[in-house]
């Protein structure tokens, strides 16, 4: 008889190896950049809120947080380091301007999860107190990244066109929810779930838009260059955190 922790545990391997591809999603656009040694309309801030992301759900899976969390620490510590390459390709072919803002933001990141990690080791002495205050943290944060993509599906609705709504990232993100959805109810985690429940139906959704709106969408907006970035809950992943199009 399969345990249910063996189940887990092959449920979160899959999250881990849906979740690393949806990290690598933003790699087309950024070997563009470095090609042309130009970020030209690109914008950092979406690679900038998953580095948040992924930064705080390491520190959730850490053991002296929340015991047992080894696979969503892993995949996070992989996009924390993805993303950190991103940033710094981002930064290198970036004019001084929107440098400062990257240094800017990015330090403002770090004073935040810094503040967060010292105030829950020092004021927060139980694993229980520990999670609840992290896992609230992810919550708000990976619920806000999921929800991002509301304004696309509503671009969706309006142009009645899925020109900028991909839909094999879809589909790749609404497996990702899945997974890490089941992951949690099957030793129920209520701060992986919110936020993965959420990704999953928005996700849903995403993907019934597709096939309302694909016949209507002029063939030549299909071969659109189209990218989306990533967050992964556990990070959360789903990587619609911001849709950049290039003509």
């Amino acid at each position: 008889m399969i345990s249910t922790g063996s189940i887990r545990t092959v449920v979160g391997i899959i999250g881990n190896v849906i979740s690393f591809g949806l990290f690598l999603s933003p790699f087309p656009t950024f070997l563009k950049i470095f090609k042309k040694k130009a970020v030209e309309q690109f914008s950092p801030v979406p690679y900038l809120a998953t580095l948040l992301n992924c930064m705080l759900w390491v520190m959730y899976g850490l053991p002296f947080v929340h015991p047992n969390s080894v696979l969503v620490l892993t995949i996070n510590g992989i996009g924390f380091i993805i993303e950190a390459l991103y940033l710094l390709t981002f930064f290198i072919y970036s004019p001084r301007r929107l440098r400062l803002q990257i240094v800017a933001i990015l330090a403002a990141e770090l004073v935040f999860v810094g503040a967060v990690m010292g105030g829950v080791l020092s004021g927060a002495h139980t694993h229980h107190k520990r999670t609840q205050i992290v896992g609230i943290l992810c919550v708000i944060f990976g619920t806000a990244m999921y929800a991002s993509p509301l304004s696309i599906m509503k671009l969706v609705i309006q142009t009645k066109s899925v020109k900028y709504m991909p839909f094999f990232l879809s589909l790749v993100s609404f497996l990702n929810g899945l997974c890490w959805t089941a992951y949690s109810l099957l030793r129920f985690d209520l701060y992986i779930l919110i936020p993965n429940g959420l990704g999953a139906l928005l996700a849903a959704v995403q993907l019934i838009l597709y096939f309302i709106y694909y016949r209507t969408t002029p063939k030549d907006d299909t071969n659109q260059n189209l990218e989306l970035p990533e967050v992964t809950p556990a990070s959360t992943p789903f990587p619609l955190s911001a849709v950049t199009v290039e003509n």
